[in-house]
C-alpha cells in the first residue's frame, strides 16, 4: 500500500481517525502497563520501610536517633 503524500498516509482513505486512535490507545495502555507496576512497587517498598522503621523504633527505644 503506497500513498501519494504524507497527508494521504495519515488520512488513510477516511479511516485514519480510527487507525491512529487505536494506535494511540494501544501506546497509552502499554505505557500504563510499564508505569503502574513500578509505582505500586515503589509504594510497597516505601510502606515496608516505614513499617520496619516503626518496628525497629519500638524494639530499641534507647537507640532512637
Amino acid at each position: 500500500m503506497s500513498f501519494e503524500s504524507l497527508s494521504a498516509f495519515f488520512y488513510m482513505d477516511g479511516h485514519g481517525v480510527y487507525i491512529w486512535a487505536a494506535y494511540g490507545l494501544t501506546l497509552v495502555i502499554l505505557a500504563a502497563n510499564l508505569w503502574w507496576p513500578m509505582m505500586v512497587r515503589r509504594n510497597i517498598i516505601r510502606a515496608a520501610k516505614s513499617a520496619m522503621s516503626k518496628v525497629m523504633n519500638n524494639q530499641n527505644p534507647e537507640h532512637r536517633s
